[in-house]
C-alpha cells in the first residue's frame, strides 16, 4: 500500500539554521515516537535552478534567506490524522514552539499532505 507524505517548504535564515534544526531534530523524535514512518528535514544546496521555478522564487526568500523541505511519511492518510493528532496533544510539542520566538515566520511555512504515487 503507498504511503502519505506531509511536506513543507520554508524559508529560513541562514543565521538562524541552528536554532531551526534544534527545534527540528527534537520535533523528528516527537513525531517518530508517536508513529512516523520516517521523518526528513533537509537544507537547499543547489538552488540556483535555471530550467524551472527555483524554491527560492517560487517561496520569494528575503535576502539572507535560504529554503528548507521537509517531509513526514505515514502508512497512511487516517494514520497520519492519528499520529498527528497524538503529537498535538504532546505538551512537548508546544513548549519547543513558541510562536513568538521562532526561527522562521511561520505564515509563510507552505504544507501539505500528499498520497504517494509512485515509489521506487
Amino acid at each position: 500500500m503507498p504511503n502519505y507524505v506531509d511536506g513543507f517548504v520554508v524559508p529560513v535564515p541562514k543565521n538562524k539554521l541552528a536554532a531551526y534544526f534544534r527545534i527540528a531534530k527534537k520535533a523528528s523524535k516527537l513525531w517518530k515516537e508517536h508513529g512516523a514512518l520516517e521523518y526528513k528535514e533537509c537544507v537547499g544546496d543547489d538552488l540556483d535552478i535555471k530550467f524551472c521555478l527555483p524554491f527560492p522564487k517560487g517561496i520569494k526568500t528575503k535576502p539572507g534567506e535560504t529554503v528548507v523541505l521537509a517531509y513526514i511519511v505515514y502508512k497512511n492518510r487516517a494514520h497520519r490524522d492519528k499520529v498527528n493528532a497524538k503529537v498535538m496533544k504532546d505538551p512537548r510539542i508546544h513548549a519547543m514552539c513558541d510562536p513568538k520566538n521562532m526561527p522562521f515566520e511561520c505564515a509563510r511555512m507552505l504544507y501539505g499532505g500528499f498520497k504517494t504515487v509512485v515509489a521506487a
